[in-house]
């Protein structure tokens, strides 16, 4: 009889490398099977377009990595994790070259705002302040309460609450300029829902705190070198990595007291056998990505934008708005997309070819859409980077269908693996004691279908694994 494994992980994207590690590290045997021919998933890099250009497939900025709970808990610089910072971690450009800016300091970002929002942008975040750790052990940790364990500051996360639970066009009611709304929008809109929807200025305010205690960093030579680092930890633990080895039914596994996967609940379901047990989970918009292959850097006609990691163009709110809800919910793409575009090779030259740069941004569609937005996405490019075709040597586009291709987890090419809207941010993949427990005892479900949601940071891998680990303990 071959050997039982203490657990056996499916699908390493960060959050099931996570999961790996964790369970590593406490003693355990542990086999992850990945389908791909690498480690990755969201977090990986390919040369897309043109030799000597690497562009990051999904996430390419880390506003909560660098400071996430659980992998500033392993060495994973001593497995090639570096983390670079460019000037500034995002702008947000405005048609007359001015922008307003989220900056590693809170008086810059506030500065930006202009004088009749600075006041109230310094009130808002300034309990918050020089305390993100203890914030994003229970923000992030979300999943620890309900692993019995307490949350570590119950009145700064309540306090956090009051302000985050709200829709975030209700946070902006506070501001009275279009510099701080726009700020805050964008932030929101990283959720991929309208800005009315429910908690959306949780995430807004979590990116904001983000960028002054640890800022928005990129990995030094792309997102997959997150991956490759959590990789080279497990290895290094004793773990097993198979790629290449897709996963159809649960008896195609070796014999495992734990089975945790990194997937789609519709996924598990069928892997698990475990019928319509999320049939009603909701999948929610999509996007529509270009990665670019540049002569040089975006004219941006903004100082600032220049100078930024992350570039919103919205420009307002109210765009934002109405762009995030013809994707979400009138299920049309919009017009005029709201974009969030990053620059990565301005802080890492090994990125791109010397003088060249790479660029990768997206704007929003509606879930399983199968149009071109590579004309809507650079007409607006355009609007605040007048020339930014003539620097473009090479493009490679993906909408839904190609990212839903390149990562079974993004159904119809829902990058957040669920949507977004309504309770669903809060509550996934259902109303349970412990969301990673499934209907099968030995299963476990760890992505971003599972608090705290979306982002590359690893915890809800880390929350899955407790899960487990909590459960063979006590037998």
């Amino acid at each position: 009889m071959p050997p039982i494994r203490d657990a056996v992980v499916v699908g390493a994207g960060p959050n099931g490398l996570t999961a790996a590690v964790e369970l590593a590290r406490r003693g355990m045997s542990v086999e992850l099977f990945e389908a791909h021919a690498s480690v990755g998933g969201g977090a990986s890099t390919e040369e897309l377009t043109l030799p000597g250009f690497r562009h990051d497939t999904c996430s390419a900025v880390h506003p909560t990595g660098a400071g996430s709970p659980a992998f500033r808990d392993m060495p994973l610089a001593e497995h090639g994790l570096e983390w670079l910072h460019p000037p500034l971690p995002l702008a947000n450009p405005f048609p007359d070259g001015s922008s307003a800016v989220l900056a590693h300091s809170v008086a810059e970002t506030a500065a930006s705002l202009g004088p009749r929002d600075a006041g109230t942008y310094r009130r808002l975040v300034a309990p918050f302040l020089d305390r993100w750790d203890e914030l994003a052990a229970d923000f992030l940790g979300f999943g620890s309460a309900l692993n019995g364990r307490l949350p570590q500051s119950p009145l700064l996360l309540a306090r956090f609450g009051l302000q985050g639970l709200r829709p975030v066009s209700w946070l902006n009611h506070r501001f009275r300029d279009e510099q701080a709304r726009a700020l805050f929008g964008g932030l929101a809109g990283h959720v991929i829902a309208p800005l009315g929807s429910l908690a959306t200025a949780a995430p807004a305010l979590v990116f904001a705190l983000a960028a002054h205690a640890y800022g928005w960093p990129v990995p030094r030579g792309g997102s997959q070198a997150i991956s490759d680092a959590l990789a080279g930890y497990f290895r290094a633990l004793g773990g097993t990595v198979h790629t290449g080895t897709e996963v159809k039914r649960l008896d195609e596994l070796p014999p495992a007291r734990a089975y945790i996967f990194d997937t789609s609940p519709t996924a598990l379901a069928r892997i698990a056998g475990l019928g319509d047990a999320y049939a009603r989970y909701r999948y929610g918009g999509s996007v529509f990505k270009i990665d670019y292959a540049l002569d040089g850097p975006v004219p941006w006609t903004s100082e600032d934008a220049r100078r930024a990691g992350t570039v919103h163009v919205g420009p307002t709110a109210g765009a934002m708005d109405r762009a995030l809800r013809d994707a979400s919910v009138e299920g049309r793409a919009p017009e005029r997309p709201f974009l969030i575009t990053a620059q990565p090779s301005l802080v890492d030259s090994t990125r791109a070819p010397e003088g060249k740069h790479v660029f990768w941004a997206y704007g929003h569609v509606p879930n399983g859409w199968e149009g071109d937005l590579t004309d809507a996405v650079e007409r607006q490019l355009e609007r605040f980077a007048p020339g930014f075709r003539d620097r473009v040597l090479a493009r490679a586009t993906a909408g839904p269908p190609q990212l839903a291709a390149r990562n079974a987890n993004y159904v119809g090419g829902d990058i957040a693996c669920g949507s977004a809207a309504g309770l669903q941010l809060m509550i996934r993949p259902k109303l349970a004691r412990v969301p990673y427990a499934t209907a099968h005892p030995a299963v476990y479900l760890c992505s971003s279908a599972t608090p705290p949601g979306p982002g590359v940071h690893g915890m809800a891998g880390h929350h899955a694994a407790r899960a487990a680990w909590r459960r063979l303990r006590s037998r």
